[in-house]
């Protein structure tokens, strides 16, 4: 006979301490005109300054353009001609010749290091005919992630009334793009040969600032200096945007300080464990454990609020490993996070002479 496990389930709530002490945490203040620190794990903006405004980003669309190129050309050492066409873009360039050969990814690299304008082109061109044919997979995936106020009109972000996006859909876009180990291994590269070119990352972060890994920089006049970089530290994943920023090396370094002097990430349901009843076994309930680590950003002063499911009581036999619910973690009424609930270890069923159906129903009232 198929046993089921009930429907009822328990909704129990318990406050979570924060385990760390922290810095000061007033918040810090930046030359840029829009900027937003987000955790790259859960998404979670930890800081914003016009952060939905729609704005000028300059080569920090070449993020972007990379992450089209990552999801539509599987072959990245597929070789490429250089059309006469793709060269001799204005702006910054990695100097493609007509007639030259090379692989997507050394256009890539040539693309996030020396901020290539002509590489993004060839780019475009490569994977989806054309440039405005790539603007539109552009603004598609931007679309996808949820980015609202964002537009491209082109791949290498050079001016245009059309082409703009704000510096929380810039950090999606850069949160979705380091989900490619490749992109994190190419914004991450200092210097890179291609043919008889060396191209060196303009990201001087990568050198002055601990656990910073990319990403990119950017500028023209009418846009002014932009930035975005991301920065690991003790298991703490962010992404600083700053836009129109004429302080940016220092205002990321400051901002990176702030965050991490006013957040960490933890697991609050290390060491937590529960019981369910158990009816037809040769025990009476079984442990229940977080089949996952549920790690939080949180500040000091947050308080975090755990609400999980389980049954109210589970039929033998039980499977150490089975699912048994969920624990969802909340700061301030938002979702902050989610792990699912597994029984922690086998309870056989008993047998018919050692206990009956009734006795531990009886059991349950006891």
């Amino acid at each position: 006979m198929k046993r089921i496990t009930a429907a009822v389930l328990a909704a129990i709530f318990f406050a979570v301490p924060a385990p760390h002490a922290y810095g000061a945490e007033a918040d810090p203040d930046v030359s840029a005109r829009a900027a937003v620190v987000l955790e790259a794990d859960s998404g979670q903006t930890l800081w914003e300054k016009n952060a939905d405004e729609p704005m000028l980003i300059a080569s920090t669309t070449k993020i972007m353009t990379a992450l089209i190129v990552l999801d539509r050309c599987p072959d990245l050492d597929a070789a490429v001609t250089v059309d006469p066409a793709w060269t001799g873009i204005e702006g910054s360039s990695m100097y493609l010749s007509p007639g030259q050969t090379l692989s997507v990814r050394d256009l890539l690299y040539g693309l996030m290091l020396a901020s290539g304008n002509d590489a993004a082109v060839a780019l475009a061109c490569v994977t989806a005919g054309s440039v405005e044919a790539f603007a539109s997979l552009m603004n598609d995936k931007a679309a996808a992630l949820g980015c609202v106020n964002t537009h491209f009109a082109n791949a290498n972000g050079l001016d245009d009334p059309a082409h703009y996006a704000s510096a929380r859909d810039l950090a999606l876009i850069t949160r979705e793009a380091l989900r490619y180990d490749t992109f994190r291994e190419i914004v991450s590269t200092t210097a890179r040969t291609v043919g008889e070119n060396t191209y060196v990352n303009h990201n001087r972060l990568l050198r002055e600032c601990e656990g910073v890994f990319g990403v990119k920089t950017g500028y023209t006049m009418a846009a002014g200096r932009t930035l975005v970089t991301c920065c690991e530290r003790n298991g703490l994943t962010l992404i600083c945007v700053t836009l129109s920023d004429p302080d940016d090396w220092d205002d990321h370094q400051a901002l990176y300080a702030w965050a991490y002097g006013a957040y960490a990430r933890d697991d609050v349901l290390a060491g937590v464990t529960w019981t369910v009843p158990v009816i037809g076994g040769v025990a009476d309930t079984v442990a229940v454990t977080a089949g996952e680590a549920l790690r939080v950003v949180h500040r000091g002063s947050d308080e975090i609020t755990v609400r999980y499911k389980l049954p109210s009581f589970v039929y033998a036999a039980v499977e150490a490993g089975g699912a048994a619910g969920q624990a969802v973690a909340y700061i301030g009424g938002v979702e902050a996070g989610r792990a699912p609930l597994v029984y922690a270890q086998d309870v056989a069923q008993a047998q018919p002479e050692e206990q009956t159906f009734w006795e531990q129903v009886q059991g349950l009232f006891d």
